[in-house]
């Protein structure tokens, strides 16, 4: 062999050092999830697996903590007691069982929409589910919102349509792009209800509005708001009663949910269409039963239980005020997720790995290519089964990390905080810290 030749493994960990020169590696902890204690899990350091560490999770997007919901759990094990563990092939071939029929006509009703179609994941709806429709229509243009997620990006991408991007959530843009292309030309809008980075929240009604003047179908991603928004838990659109006038709703079942799996939501024909020509549907083996069986209980539940969201909505003000008031640099948004910026991605690791050795707490940094360069942050999700006592621990772990790191603290702010669940609520950090002691 020529000794001056470069292997292949060479070019692999060529690839690898640059991410790790440019502070982009990431590194996976060995958590193990407690169902009845969640947010507590243990975690096992490498070479210190024989003795395991209880931690809190602070960044989850199982956000009502439905993963150990008792209904949820029952329905799984029941499932696999009754079906077994797979699915026994793709939906063509042999994987068309009961409890995931079952699971879109939960589905369907919750979105008030006549079908849905149920996938692996919500990466593999969007990308199915844009791709396919688009790709269906005559000389179809794609409108994309600026910060749509990577796998909406995918689906058009994958499409082969032309696209315009229009400036995030900037509907005067958006509009202009849809006059100049011509009320005659298929066209189709897609957008996120909510962005789960920064935690803001779509025009979805300015949004509706335009596509029905300018004749344009419109495709949302409720990925982060399914279960935790809405008088049934259907998202944004549902919470500001334009869920009807949407073409496809596309949403998962790993989140608000806290199960597996991802769906579009839509006109028997769009359905129909995606089911018969979407590769991603037609060659992948399905959800397995007791996947779907658990999805489906956690769906029924949070249609007529608002329990849940009321205590998560409680408890993201009560985080988010918390946080200010200590002096963190916590990004304004009207959505439960809690973005705390750090602006460099070394930095953003650093305080991610001292919260979780010193004060076991497990927050993920998120760094590039997630968010853009210099916006690396702590992302905080809380649930509702978290507690005022470990916001208090969050807020004094925090504080001494940017201490530690000389991280820029902000003027501190306290904010008066109403919510339903707690209508006359009123907390400053100081008062937590008492409460936790």
């Amino acid at each position: 062999m020529n000794p001056m030749a470069l292997t292949y493994d060479q070019h692999f960990q060529s690839a690898i050092a640059r991410l790790k020169m440019e502070k982009r590696y990431r590194v996976f902890a060995n958590l193990e999830r407690d169902a009845v204690r969640f947010p507590t899990a243990l975690w096992r350091p490498e070479g210190e697996e024989h003795a395991p560490r209880e931690v809190t999770i602070w960044c989850s997007n199982d956000y009502l903590g439905m993963g150990g919901h008792r209904a949820v759990v029952d329905a799984a094990r029941d499932a696999l007691d009754r079906h077994g563990a797979g699915a026994g092939g793709t939906r063509n071939i042999s994987g068309t069982h009961n409890p995931i029929v079952e699971l879109e006509a939960e589905l369907s009703d919750l979105h008030g929409k006549p079908a849905a179609l149920v996938f692996t994941s919500g990466w593999i709806s969007n990308l199915a589910g844009i791709s396919t429709v688009s790709s269906l229509l005559p000389n179809c243009l794609i409108f994309s919102d600026a910060l749509n997620h990577n796998s909406m990006i995918e689906g058009v991408r994958r499409s082969g349509c032309e696209k315009q991007i229009w400036r995030h959530n900037d509907v005067g843009h958006l509009e202009e792009l849809l006059k100049a292309a011509g009320n005659e030309r298929a066209k189709l809008i897609v957008f996120e209800s909510l962005y789960s980075m920064d935690g803001d929240i779509a025009p979805v009604a300015e949004i509706v509005a335009l596509a029905e003047k300018y004749n344009a179908l419109t495709y949302v991603d409720e990925v982060h708001a399914v279960g935790m928004y809405g008088a049934r838990g259907g998202g944004i659109c549902q919470r500001e009663g334009v869920e009807d006038r949407i073409d496809i709703i596309e949403g998962t079942l790993a989140k608000g949910f806290g199960a597996l799996g991802g769906y579009i939501a839509a006109s028997p024909a769009i359905v129909d269409a995606v089911r018969s020509y979407a590769p991603q549907f037609i060659f992948t083996t399905t959800l397995p039963p007791m996947v779907a069986a658990c999805a489906r209980a956690a769906v029924r539940h949070l249609k007529h239980s608002g329990e849940e969201r009321a205590r998560h909505q409680h408890m993201a003000m009560l985080t988010k005020h918390a946080l200010r008031a200590a002096g963190l640099p916590v990004m304004d948004n009207k959505s439960h997720i809690v973005p705390v910026m750090v602006g460099d991605a070394a930095r953003c690791k650093e305080a991610s790995d001292l919260l979780l050795r010193r004060h076991s707490i497990y927050i993920q940094p998120i760094n590039y290519p997630t968010v853009a360069l210099s916006t690396e942050r702590l992302r905080i999700t809380p649930t509702p089964r978290h507690n005022e006592a470990h916001v208090a621990e969050l807020v004094e772990a925090l504080v001494d990390v940017w201490s530690s790191l000389g991280l820029p603290f902000v003027e501190a702010k306290v904010i008066p905080m109403r919510s339903r669940a707690a209508p006359e609520a009123h907390c400053t950090y100081p008062e937590m810290k008492r409460a936790a002691e």
